[in-house]
């Protein structure tokens, strides 16, 4: 644990587990909402709010985080953030009320604002640029798995024990981890910048007009006039704080990695990207209750194939990012994941289930290498001075996209339903799932186009192997 090598393994896994919690409490509660709307009795639709209120503070603080973490200390901020999250999550399981609920989530989503981002810039400053690519697969894989767990372990929990537990399971998490960021993350602290407060509130107002809008324009009952007031103010906010980082001499959301092609590209592409993934396992369990007629726990046990492919390519990126290019990797790698979201189009409840299975399993396999690709490229040419910055804005638009890839599959299909035959109300038939998945699939192929413009020597510093 002494050699630098294997500390930086340790700060990543401590990051990953840290990524896996905070991901994790992001989904964990959707199957979980009928039993804890009873408990707090109010109807289920109310406790959307929990999810929302969580997601918004994640989008609207992590902007911050990148200043604090240069003020304050990595140690102190990434220990700070893990004691808050575990407390507001011992909290969220006390509570009786939706209003109290509501409040516990928000401080929750305080500490995952800073958990995760000043986490990754930790696992960025004790890596070496050989080591990165093995360093960003360990922080990787938990972030496309806790989604595709959350929903199966909430419901589990939610059944056959108490929705509590789906919150007290973080305190033994919570606690092992804090103790291991004092062990291994170092003291010190970065020159800091002056604060930018102005840059704050409009960032933080852009993240949160963002992922609140899309939730809006999502909903069945949005009319064109709610559509276009939260389109308008989306882009009066983001217009406002991009013009304000490219005067501001200090600005908060730093965006001079931007000129870095290969980091823009991670940026571009992989925002929609991004948003294809998260769409489909909103998608997926629907088209497997609502079109093939299966219940919730089955539903959940198929989507579980995914998990399965994105272990499996775990140990596989490695050598496939020391083999290939990026550019090579990124855009087979892309194109082969939009192929298969596009097939997920033609299924069919007489789809046999073994190849409902390997399409599952082939389709986890391409997120993770892809996931794990993009995130490598987006810090291997960036200088060590602008890290910080440039981990803030990926982390901010990783979180942001992400979050809005359910909004995206709720699009889609509203898009469908517009475009196919009318049904009735709560029915979504199985031709409106094919053309929704056809759109993110559309979606995911953009992103891997995008990737066109690299050159075939992109990210050639952390291909090259460990030297000696």
């Amino acid at each position: 644990m002494n050699s630098p090598r294997s500390r930086g393994s340790a700060v990543a896994l401590l990051v990953a587990g840290a990524y896996f919690m905070e991901n994790l409490d992001g989904t964990v509660i959707i199957t979980a909402l009928p039993q804890m709307a009873r408990s707090f009795h109010v109807h289920a639709l109310d406790l959307n709010i929990g999810v929302s209120a969580y997601l918004m503070t994640l989008a609207a603080l992590i902007p911050a985080s990148g200043w604090m973490a240069d003020r304050f200390g990595l140690r102190k901020v990434f220990a700070g953030a893990i004691v808050i999250f575990t407390a507001a999550s011992m909290l969220c399981g006390l509570c009786h009320t939706l209003a109290a609920f509501t409040c516990a989530r928000i401080l929750q989503g305080a500490g995952g604002a800073m958990m995760v981002p000043v986490g990754r810039l930790a696992v960025l400053r004790t890596t070496e640029k050989h080591e990165l690519i093995n360093a960003i697969a360990t922080i990787t894989w938990p972030g496309l798995a806790a989604p595709l767990l959350g929903p199966p372990l909430g419901g589990f929990l939610a059944t056959y024990a108490s929705w509590h537990w789906i919150f007290f399971l973080n305190v033994p998490l919570g606690l092992a981890a804090l103790l291991a960021a004092l062990r291994l993350l170092p003291r010190g602290r970065e020159p800091a910048r002056p604060f930018d407060g102005l840059g704050f509130v409009l960032t933080g107002a852009a993240c949160f007009a963002l992922v609140y809008g899309v939730g809006l324009v999502s909903r069945d009952q949005a009319s064109r006039v709610t559509v276009a007031g939260a389109l308008l103010g989306i882009t009066t906010l983001w217009g406002a704080a991009w013009s304000h980082a490219k005067r501001h001499p200090h600005p908060l959301m730093d965006l001079r990695a931007i000129a870095i092609r290969s980091y823009a590209v991670t940026i571009r592409g992989g925002a929609c990207y991004r948003m294809a993934i998260a769409a489909i396992p909103f998608l997926l369990p629907l088209l497997f209750q609502l079109g093939f007629g299966l219940d919730g726990f089955k539903a959940g046990t198929l989507v579980l194939a995914m998990f399965a492919g994105n272990l499996a390519m775990k140990p596989l990126t490695t050598p496939i990012l020391r083999r290939f290019s990026f550019r090579a990797t990124l855009l087979v790698n892309g194109g082969l994941n939009a192929g298969l979201i596009f097939a997920c189009a033609l299924l069919d409840p007489a789809t046999p289930m073994p190849v409902l299975v390997a399409l599952l399993f082939a389709s986890g396999l391409t997120r993770s290498m892809q996931f794990t690709a993009l995130n490598t490229l987006a810090f291997a040419e960036v200088p060590g001075d602008w890290m910080s910055g440039a981990n803030t804005v990926s982390n901010m638009v990783q979180q942001l996209f992400m979050a809005m890839g359910i909004a995206l599959g709720a699009v889609a299909l509203r898009i469908a339903g517009l475009l196919g035959p009318a049904s009735a109300p709560g029915v979504i038939p199985l031709s409106h799932f094919r053309t929704a998945f056809a759109i993110i699939g559309a979606v995911s192929l953009l992103g891997a186009l995008d990737v066109l413009g690299l050159g075939p020597e992109a990210g050639a510093k952390v291909r090259l192997r460990r030297p000696g």
